[in-house]
């Protein structure tokens, strides 16, 4: 799966009509969320069997590194 393709899944998560790239800071969209934060632990486990921990995600700065961990 390229980045335009995890991108395209972070957006759907996101409900975010606006551009988002991967140098995009998480803390620039208002929709990154605790809920978006639920949503994103659920689809990394439905899409890709991952189990990844609140704790983790919020570490994450950048789109890239939601994008890393879509891997």
């Amino acid at each position: 799966m390229n980045n335009k393709d995890k991108i395209k899944i972070l957006k759907e998560i996101l409900d975010c009509e606006s551009e988002i790239t991967p140098e995009t800071a998480l803390s620039d969209l208002d929709e990154w969320d605790s809920v978006a934060i639920l949503s994103f632990i659920a689809m990394m486990d439905d899409e890709f069997g991952k189990e990844v921990k609140g704790s983790v995600i919020r570490q994450f700065v950048t789109v890239q590194d939601a994008l890393d961990c879509m891997e």
